[in-house]
């Protein structure tokens, strides 16, 4: 089983405006509500691949409950923690430039924090963890600490998606994934990088702190996987971007899914490259029908 984790998420509120003014009065041209947060984008894409996975996290008020019942009716399994205080809301403003409003999300309590490791309690050796996201600031910075701390005691793997401090001090724990972007790799080491050497020498050292793979993208100029012993590269396929939500979680949810039904490195660099596209050139997360299109123009080369 994949288990994804979302600490703090969120209803997605699209709103889409021709002509925005601001002070004044402005009708929407279309809007949509969505299931937000970095592991409940995993989980759905994990579904468009046929990979079985459960959402955990923290749900609360009317707002978690649209998001638990949204993903039950998209057949993606949910175990969340309800809490006292309301999940939040996330405004996507379209008009022209997307702009976004992010709520505070609410307060975790103590006996709340301490349900969801007990939760993770039950992991099994085969077990995947995806941890993904901000964490809320009412659990502290050190909540990835204990839920990593859980997996290991079961002997499960975990994946983490975070950038900073977060994600240096997960490295020691031997993660089996991390996906910075390239601006995020620089902003870590606190380095300019301008080339592709430059990528992988830094990349190399999160190998070195104990990552198990490295997974970086670089926009137009593709990804790069860094495994033990080799670097690949992964070109873009051909298509519009119309939604940068979501594509670096579709990203992993295409290589984890699929490292977990084949165990192939390669493979699941391919599905994860064509995962995250997919998203990029949709409205919303990418189906299994695009994902599949797309698959074959990713092609893999050693580096």
């Amino acid at each position: 089983m994949i288990y994804t984790v979302t600490l703090n998420p969120s209803i997605d509120y699209i709103v889409e405006v021709d002509d925005l003014k601001l002070g004044d009065l402005n009708r929407m041209k279309r809007d949509l509500k969505l299931p937000g947060g970095k592991g409940i984008n995993v989980s759905r894409i994990l579904y468009q691949l046929g990979a079985d996975s459960t959402a955990i996290g923290f749900l609360g008020g009317f707002t978690g409950r649209f998001i638990n019942d949204t993903l039950r009716e998209e057949s993606i399994k949910t175990n969340f923690v309800i809490i006292e205080d309301d999940t939040r809301i996330n405004i996507k403003l379209k008009h022209g430039d997307e702009t976004e409003i992010n709520g505070l999300g609410p307060a975790i309590h103590e006996q709340e924090a301490d349900a969801l490791v007990q939760k993770l309690s039950s992991l099994q050796k085969n077990d995947i963890v995806v941890l993904s996201g901000s964490i809320p600031p009412s659990l502290g910075g050190d909540f990835y600490d204990r839920l990593i701390s859980v997996c290991q005691q079961t002997g499960a793997e975990f994946v983490i998606d975070t950038t900073g401090e977060a994600l240096m001090k997960a490295l020691v724990h031997k993660p089996l994934l991390v996906k910075p972007n390239h601006h995020e790799l620089a902003e870590l080491f606190g380095v300019t990088i301008n080339s592709k050497e430059g990528i992988v020498t830094y990349g190399r050292k999160l190998l070195e702190a104990g990552a198990k793979n490295v997974l970086i993208s670089m926009a137009g100029e593709g990804a790069l996987l860094i495994t033990a012993n080799e670097v690949y590269h992964a070109n873009v396929p051909a298509g519009t971007v119309k939604n940068s939500v979501g594509a670096g979680d579709s990203m992993i949810a295409g290589f984890v899914g699929t490292l977990a039904l084949h165990g192939d490195p390669i493979e699941a660099f391919r599905a994860g490259v064509a995962s995250g596209s997919a998203t990029a050139f949709s409205d919303d997360l990418a189906t299994r029908e695009k994902i599949e299109h797309l698959r074959p123009q990713v092609t893999i080369s050693k580096w």
